[in-house]
């Protein structure tokens, strides 16, 4: 792996976590931070098991230098709070807003969301199956949904902020029989 691949990585892997601590501040509305590394690390490393807690507390650190979290001291413990900028990314990534982004060629494979939410939390399954609409999803099945781009990284912050992890699968495919009405709905070549 070359030297650009690697920083392409280590990029991508604190805007992970960075987003992650972005959704989990504004869920929570502030996060004690009295005992750091076993709470709030312990909760987003739950996402990221791979990362470790020097590279989550390196993230807080970019997002509280970046202006959009505050470090706070009220009645002798630490919070985190976000600052107004924090608050318009969470909005965005709330709202479905903070679209994946599409790459200049397509790397001919697809991207397959399937959730099964019961119907106890039928609210959340309503609210999933809008928030993939609006990022321009398509729908396969009722809960079988497909994109042409890489999204798992915001398909991550979907998980952590609906509280959906077990019930939805990411998987990524080669191939999907018959996927001419496919490839016309999102602009994409013959093959």
């Amino acid at each position: 792996m070359g030297q650009l691949e690697r920083e392409l990585q280590a990029e991508v892997r604190r805007s992970k976590i960075a987003r992650a601590i972005v959704t989990t501040v504004a869920v929570s509305g502030g996060i004690a931070l009295a005992a750091l590394a076993p709470n709030v690390i312990g909760a987003i490393a739950g996402l990221y098991a791979r990362q470790t807690r020097y590279r989550l507390k390196s993230a807080l650190s970019r997002l509280i230098a970046r202006g959009y979290v505050v470090l706070e001291v009220k009645k002798g413990k630490r919070r985190i709070r976000l600052t107004k900028k924090g608050e318009q990314c969470a909005v965005l990534i709330g709202e479905g807003k903070l679209v994946p982004k599409k790459p200049r060629r397509w790397d001919k494979k697809w991207r397959l969301l399937i959730f099964d939410i019961t119907e106890r939390r039928r609210h959340t399954r309503r609210l999933l199956r809008q928030t993939l609409l609006n990022l321009g999803f398509m729908r396969l099945q009722d809960s079988v949904w497909v994109y042409p781009y890489d999204c798992e990284d915001f398909v991550a912050l979907l998980k952590a902020e609906l509280r959906i992890g077990k019930d939805v699968l990411y998987a990524i495919a080669d191939t999907i029989e018959h996927d001419k009405g496919i490839r016309k709905h999102f602009n994409l070549p013959e093959p």
